[in-house]
């Protein structure tokens, strides 16, 4: 083992008090892993606008108590050169339900308390949505949460929330990795839950912060479509996570009385036994609640990712029977299609003066015709919730409102009571938006094939490609920008918009800004409503394409006809777009 290794390590123990992390260190070094050492020692899991996520374990480059440590000991010196009143208004903690999240989160709170700041801590699990609520309810300068979202059971992570309830941007992502820096150079102070509490520093979040999340959705604006939840029936699933008990709870609340929970999911269970992977959109994470629906006839299967603020659902198919397998009775709607079917339905219940949704640049274009035609405005923003939101606020004004945001990774955001993704309340409004359908005697098949043969039919597919690298060739991102197509796919190419100058660049010529932070992000527009976007990585030879198609649809066309033209054109349009690809 090299000398500087060593150092490095010798460093870590000796800031480390926790036995088990010193102990996994201390066996490594034992058993002659110099790999796995120089691997957990060659660097540490870099703070960015998600904040931290990793594998749970020892070392700068893993999450354990030493890094969650002087992560909140970044953030907390950060918010008090931001904030004068940082100490008084303080932090807002809460976590979810893997194995090492409350004491993550507890040790947030210590660190946070031994620097002056008041926290509110949790006393129980919380869904994320709630701790981006409890931001602004609180009136804190920042929140934090202990998830690892929908990853696998052996990652953890840390995530950071503005005043204002949304995620951080930056600059505040790279002012706070500079001070976590800092203080990863010398021992972080903690202070005993107990005398901060004696010293007002600590104050635990029970039942009536719960509560306050609770009324905020029975009293929010674009949840008091009341009619008939009776006649809906769903099954639910909270995916070994937190979502159950709010999920059952606000769904009762607004008279929705068939719904059927899967059991066997419905408690926190950070090993996530019934699933390989913990996401909706993983194939086979969704076969438990299709099962029960299919068990209860339901009309939808439902899903929260595990720290629920993922919304996912299947809805039943017009021609299931019971003797079906349930994975063929239901279809599961795309984030784009349910980001679309929330879009129209919010947009045809609201107000003159709440006409302003967002959703971003990869995201299905549809919802901005909606909007237009609806006399409504659709801001289009980067990747992430975080600029969704940011965007969302900075764009509000009193005459025109912030109605809604989604992205196609299955987040929505309903409103303002939450400032960033937030599956409880979207679960609930896709009910009301069933229970609106089913009253009229429709479905939520009639409602998306009405939208379709109203603005075109849209299919969205995304595609990553591992391409052949030269360390002595230009990176695919100069390569695509230095040979220009006219065409792609034989469809001619109406603009191309470089996100990383903010310039759109038209066929003929003419140039406009864009409105955009930079980012490696070039999109094509094509002739008939086509869309090409590609986000190169600027590290490896690997491009991330995100494709669209748009189809008329004929009167005398079924929905099945129109589907299979779009699929037809989408394998086309991604076949030649691979082939015209740097090599």
């Amino acid at each position: 083992m090299d000398t500087h290794l060593q150092a490095k390590i010798k460093h870590w123990l000796d800031l480390d008090g926790d036995e088990s992390s010193r102990n996994e260190i201390q066996r490594l070094v034992d058993n002659g892993e110099h790999a796995e050492l120089a691997a957990r020692f060659s660097g540490r899991l870099m703070f960015g606008t998600a904040g931290i996520r990793g594998v749970v374990g020892a070392g700068p480059m893993r999450m354990n108590p030493l890094v969650v440590q002087q992560t909140s000991k970044g953030v907390a010196e950060y918010l008090k050169a931001q904030f004068k009143d940082a100490a008084s208004r303080g932090v807002v903690i809460g976590y979810d339900g893997r194995h090492d999240s409350k004491r993550f989160a507890h040790d947030a709170a210590s660190v946070l308390a031994a620097s002056g700041i008041k926290v509110f801590l949790t006393d129980k699990v919380a869904p994320t949505p709630l701790v981006a609520f409890g931001v602004l309810h609180l009136g804190a300068a920042a929140g934090i949460v202990v998830t690892a979202s929908h990853n696998p059971p052996q990652y953890n992570g840390y995530k950071v929330y503005w005043g204002n309830g949304a995620q951080i941007i930056p600059p505040h992502d790279s002012g706070i990795a500079a001070r976590i820096e800092q203080a990863a150079t010398q021992a972080v102070t903690l202070m005993d839950h107990d005398e901060a509490s004696a010293a007002g520093l600590l104050t635990l979040l029970g039942d009536e912060f719960y509560q306050a999340y609770r009324q905020g959705i029975q009293q929010a604006e674009a949840l008091q479509n009341h009619q008939n939840p009776q006649q809906v029936s769903l099954a639910y699933t909270a995916m070994h996570g937190v979502g159950a008990e709010m999920a059952e709870t606000v769904l009762k609340d607004a008279g929705f009385s068939q719904v059927f929970s899967v059991a066997a999911q419905r408690e926190p269970d950070g090993d996530f036994p019934t699933v390989n992977f913990p996401n909706p959109e993983e194939a086979g994470a969704m076969d438990l609640v299709m099962q029960e629906a299919h068990k209860q006839s339901a009309m939808l299967a439902c899903a929260n990712d595990p720290d629920a603020d993922r919304f996912a659902v299947a809805v039943r198919k017009p021609d299931a029977t019971a003797d079906m397998a349930a994975v063929d009775a239901y279809q599961m709607l795309t984030g784009d299609q349910v980001g679309v079917l929330f879009g129209h339905y919010l947009l045809s219940h609201a107000s003159k003066d709440q006409g302003l949704t967002c959703c971003t640049i990869v995201s299905s274009s549809l919802l901005s015709k909606i909007a237009e035609s609806m006399g409504a405005v659709c801001e289009t923003t980067l990747t992430g919730f975080k600029w969704l939101t940011n965007v969302g606020m900075a764009k509000q004004t009193d005459t025109h409102r912030f109605l809604f945001a989604y992205e196609e990774a299955l987040g929505y955001t309903i409103g303002t009571l939450v400032w960033d993704k937030d599956g409880l309340s979207a679960l609930l409004a896709f009910a009301q938006l069933t229970a609106e359908l089913t009253a009229k005697g429709q479905t939520l098949w009639d409602r998306l094939e009405a939208i379709y043969r109203q603005y075109g039919f849209y299919l969205n597919q995304q595609v990553s490609i591992a391409l052949t690298g030269d360390a002595n060739r230009p990176t695919i991102g100069e390569q695509l920008r230095a040979d220009v197509p006219k065409q792609i796919a034989g469809l001619a190419v109406l603009s191309i918009d470089d996100i990383s100058v903010g310039k759109r660049y038209f066929s003929d010529g003419k140039v406009d800004a864009i409105d955009l932070p930079s980012s490696d992000v070039l999109i094509y527009r094509l002739e008939g409503g086509a869309r090409v976007i590609v986000r190169p990585s600027g590290t490896e030879p690997k491009v991330k394409c995100y494709y669209e198609v748009v189809e008329a649809f004929a009167e005398q066309e079924t929905l099945a006809d129109v589907q299979a033209k779009a699929a037809k054109s989408m394998a086309k349009l991604i076949e030649l777009h691979q082939q015209s690809l740097p090599k």
